[in-house]
């Protein structure tokens, strides 16, 4: 199970995980996996990129009291006896005052590194689990806290994007079973083989959650969210979104590629391998059954499941006389793209291959361009050249398999609405289309969209 924290009423929000958690551990033996509080590890960072500016040490001061208050103060609304409340005011002391001195040395040397990063980013985690852990042993139920790397999670020193090595497997499994009580990990950071803290990126918790499971080899795994599972579309844009009971596992890695914020496509890698599978449940509503997500063949296959949405990308392309019957062009641009650390979302090539458009993370457009210009002579490439203001729209659903008309019925909508679709891609897995539209018209593509399968219905689209 894998929890997130809230940066209101921390304390009732702890205390109610953790009632939570005793209502379910008598028939279950279970491990939790928690993030931080709400909004602390974004926290963590500014102070220090402030320190690394030129911040002033009495700030990091202050800084650091307003968030041992804060954590304080949730461990006392959450824990009612005070020996636990004590040991767990000693060990927030004891890490912040670590965090305090990291502050201190970033500060006086003005250099703010990746490794100092990963360990200044993982303070949050390695307050909130002693906390939970307390509540837990509060409530009367056995349990221990570990940080990431402490329960198996070992990882190479891709710092701020790490990847668990193959032997954090049998780590985990050594470590954590057979489980003893209640178990609460960090999640979001591991170590490397040198004992330095790492973070697995973004989705690091539910990715920690989903590895733990594989580990210990769980019959489900559970991330409690603040949505009612995964839904059709973003409820801010699409009111009528409605929850999703069950999908696969393609459609859930291609509507978190694409843009659904409540996974992340690394999020469920781990259960796939060992065909575990993961509910997404909502932590206000603990009796809805949420979503399932499992193997192929086991989820209801209709035509379309969800539409997504993605921002902040940019639209590149690269154009010229010269690339058409020139071999190894577009080998050598994702090559050039790839050195670069450009990670590209979507990729389309004319038939008259004069032009390579391709989309990438808005913050990566510059260095994009810059590898790509470094790459090709202009007597080849004639042209770079990108739009920051655009975004994805992706419709994703196992059913469109073989199901003649999908693509028709996505542009004929896109045409009934004059929306311009700047640029086309679907896989061969047939599992989604995506296509580029201006970012001023990315919402109502998406409304349209909705409204043209019935998502809203719940009835087979």
């Amino acid at each position: 199970m894998k929890f997130g924290g809230s940066s209101v009423a921390d304390g009732a929000k702890l205390r109610n995980v953790g009632e939570l958690v005793k209502s379910l551990s008598g028939e279950n033996e279970i491990v939790v996996v928690t993030s931080a509080l709400g909004g602390v590890t974004d926290d963590l960072l500014q102070c220090a990129r402030t320190s690394a500016e030129g911040g002033k040490v009495e700030d990091i001061a202050t800084f650091v009291d307003r968030l041992s208050k804060r954590h304080v103060q949730a461990l006392m609304d959450a824990v009612l006896d005070p020996d636990i409340a004590k040991e767990l005011k000693e060990i927030i002391t004891q890490r912040l005052g670590e965090l305090e001195k990291a502050y201190i040395g970033i500060c006086y040397l003005g250099e703010l590194s990746p490794r100092s990063i990963d360990r200044i980013s993982s303070f949050g985690e390695r307050l909130a689990a002693p906390i939970l852990s307390g509540v837990l042993r509060d409530l009367g139920l056995k349990s221990r806290y570990y940080s990431g790397g402490e329960a198996g999670v070992i990882t190479n020193s891709d710092y701020g994007n790490a990847k668990p090595l193959e032997k954090s497997y049998d780590l985990l499994s050594s470590r954590l079973t057979p489980i003893d009580g209640v178990p609460v990990v960090t999640g979001f950071i591991g170590e490397d083989e040198r004992g330095n803290i790492t973070t697995l990126g973004r989705g690091g918790s539910d990715f920690s959650a989903s590895l733990i499971g594989a580990a210990i080899g769980a019959d489900e795994i559970w991330f409690w969210k603040d949505t009612t599972g995964v839904l059709t579309t973003d409820p801010k844009i699409v009111s009528e979104a409605k929850n999703i009971p069950v999908i696969s596992y393609r459609e859930a890695m291609e509507m978190s590629y694409f843009g659904a914020k409540v996974l992340h496509p690394r999020a469920i890698e781990p259960a796939i391998r060992n065909g575990i599978p993961v509910r997404v449940k909502c932590t206000f509503d603990p009796q809805d059954p949420g979503t399932l997500i499992v193997k192929e063949g086991m989820a209801r296959e209709d035509v379309i499941k969800a539409v997504t949405l993605s921002k902040k990308v940019a639209l590149l392309t690269i154009s010229g006389a010269g690339m058409i019957g020139t071999p190894g062009i577009a080998a050598r641009a994702f090559s050039a793209l790839a050195n670069a650390g450009v990670n590209i979302v979507m990729i389309s090539q004319g038939s008259s291959e004069a032009n390579i458009s391709v989309v990438v993370d808005e913050p990566q457009v510059e260095a994009a361009e810059i590898a790509l210009r470094a790459e090709f002579p202009t007597t080849i490439v004639r042209e770079v050249s990108h739009n920051k203001d655009v975004a994805v729209i992706a419709v994703v659903g196992a059913g469109m398999v073989g199901t003649p008309g999908v693509a028709g019925r996505v542009f004929g909508a896109m045409g009934r609405s004059k929306i311009n679709v700047l640029m086309i891609s679907q896989g061969s897995s047939e599992h989604n289309i995506s296509f580029v539209v201006s970012i001023g018209e990315a919402e109502r593509a998406v409304q349209e969209l909705h409204r043209e399968f019935g998502l809203e219905s719940g009835a087979k689209r």
